[in-house]
């Protein structure tokens, strides 16, 4: 479990919003360097920190990494996005399936946490 304290709901929102407006896109710094997903986004505890100072198994997007993954250099880059298992690292070099994937994938874990919650304070109330 991470040691994050963002609320994990507002992160994949952002992260959702930042992808919708084209956050992955090129750099109109650096046009020739693809963006690295979740990397290259303030989501990232390491976002433009090249030294990457934090361990990535302090962020929120470790709770999705399978425990055979958490060991890789980048091990957001292996969370599962859909049921076929593609993640970001098998799906790099297809940069529109690749943002589909990951848009379907913060869709659906949003909701599920939303309604995991609304359950959770309906359970509150009675």
């Amino acid at each position: 479990m991470s040691n994050d304290q963002r609320d994990i709901l507002d992160a994949l929102k952002f992260e959702l919003a930042f992808l919708e407006q084209g956050g992955y896109g090129r750099s109109v710094r650096t046009p020739k360097t693809p963006t690295k997903i979740f990397q290259d986004s303030l989501s990232c505890i390491n976002f433009c920190e090249p030294t990457r100072p934090h361990p990535c198994n302090e962020c929120f997007l470790t709770d999705f990494v399978p425990g055979d993954a958490q060991r890789q250099d980048v091990p957001c880059h292996h969370i599962p996005l859909n049921a076929e298992g593609e993640t970001v690292d098998t799906l790099r070099g297809n940069q529109l399936k690749l943002e589909e994937a990951l848009e379907a994938w913060l869709r659906a874990t949003i909701h599920r946490i939303e309604q995991e919650r609304a359950a959770a304070a309906t359970q509150e109330h009675t």
